[in-house]
């Protein structure tokens, strides 16, 4: 109930209960956009809902084009910070003091040690993995060869067009996140820049499933 509707394809909009690792997870197949029309806290409900399900950690994944030359697509990227450029805010408007307080710190938004947990693992499987910065974009158009260019200059390694929202709400109901990216698409240097569909972007996300996979089975079996 309550839940918005997916209208993107590859997000199949069901939560999953089941166990990984011997642990119990709850996993969210797909997610909502701010581009589909929705507020930012109604695309944030379901990270509401989980918390009070019980969750203990926040694992995130996504795609995104790579403004870093260091990042190649297909790599995997533990986000360490974020730019917002999102126009609304998850937290804007009047606060339940039962949910979080009212001007959260965003110092430690991304959980440091799990990342370098993350960043061993893909050492030890020969996984291209790195930390970056996401910039989070409003969507649903790609962007321009001067915003990339823009983006890239202000210390973006990525752009996306999700996350940002759900990480605001869980930091501010204090749950530890973690956000994995898979680079899907090369958007700097400018010369290497080629028109991208979105059914390219699916498949070069789907080709990085197993790797993401080991990522975060070797993450649940470290943290018992």
């Amino acid at each position: 109930p309550h839940f918005p509707v997916s209208t993107v394809q590859s997000h199949k909009g069901k939560l999953v209960f089941g166990a990984l690792a011997g642990r119990p997870v709850v996993a969210m197949a797909g997610r909502f956009h701010y581009y589909e029309g929705y507020t930012a806290r109604e695309l944030t409900f379901p990270v509401r809902v989980l918390k009070f399900l019980g969750i203990e950690r926040l694992f995130i994944s996504n795609a995104a084009g790579s403004t870093n030359p260091a990042i190649e697509a297909g790599d995997i990227v533990f986000i360490r910070d974020h730019i917002n450029t999102q126009p609304d805010n998850p937290l804007r408007g009047p606060n339940d003091e039962r949910l979080g307080p009212r001007f959260p710190d965003m110092l430690h938004t991304y959980d440091r040690q799990l990342n370098a947990m993350g960043l061993e693992i893909g050492r030890r499987h020969g996984i291209r993995c790195h930390e970056g910065v996401y910039l989070a974009l409003q969507g649903p158009n790609l962007e321009t060869p001067a915003e990339y260019r823009y983006f890239h200059t202000i210390g973006a390694d990525l752009v996306g067009m999700s996350t940002v929202p759900e990480v605001l709400v869980a930091r501010h109901m204090g749950l530890p996140v973690m956000a994995m990216s898979v680079a899907t698409n090369k958007c700097y240097p400018i010369e290497e820049i080629r028109e991208t569909t979105v059914d390219e972007v699916i498949a070069v996300a789907q080709s990085a499933e197993p790797k993401m996979r080991q990522v975060m089975m070797g993450l649940l079996e470290a943290l018992g």
